[in-house]
This record gives structure tokens, C-alpha cells and sequence, in this order.
């Protein structure tokens, strides 16, 4: 079985992955033990996934345009 470590790369894989795990989940196919397995590396995943959202919705709010209309990184201490 694949850990989560090695299942976290780019958001997309992380999701992809998170829907295979939903998949096993949901048929019911797989032993208890299994599951929770599965369920543990669902949660990681899922709270690194949120955390790339939560910085990359932060670098979003932190860009403002200049006068010419090209974005610059806002830090804030402007």
C-alpha cells in the first residue's frame, strides 16, 4: 500500500488520489484494517491539499496591478 508521503506531489495528483481512495472506500471491497489505512492517508492528504489552496488563495489576495497594469506581489508592508 502506498503512504501517504509518497502519494503528495502536485494538487491534481493529491486529488486524484483522494478519489481513489474514496473508490475503495465506497465499494466496501476493502478488509477494516485496510480502510483505516486508507482513511488515514485520506485525511493527510486532504489537509495538505487544503493547505496549497490556503497558500495559493493568500499569494492571490497578496497580487495587485500596477499603474502599467502588469501584477506585482503586494507584502503587505506598503
Amino acid at each position: 500500500m502506498k503512504k501517504a508521503k509518497e502519494t503528495i506531489g502536485t494538487f491534481e495528483h493529491s486529488m486524484k488520489r483522494l478519489e481513489e481512495i474514496v473508490e475503495k472506500l465506497e465499494t466496501g471491497s476493502v478488509s477494516l484494517d485496510n480502510a483505516m489505512e486508507l482513511y488515514e492517508e485520506g485525511v493527510k492528504i486532504s489537509k495538505q491539499c487544503l493547505d496549497k489552496l490556503t497558500q495559493a488563495e493568500l499569494k492571490l489576495k497578496r497580487l495587485s496591478k500596477d499603474i502599467d497594469g502588469n501584477f506585482e506581489l503586494f507584502d503587505g508592508n506598503e
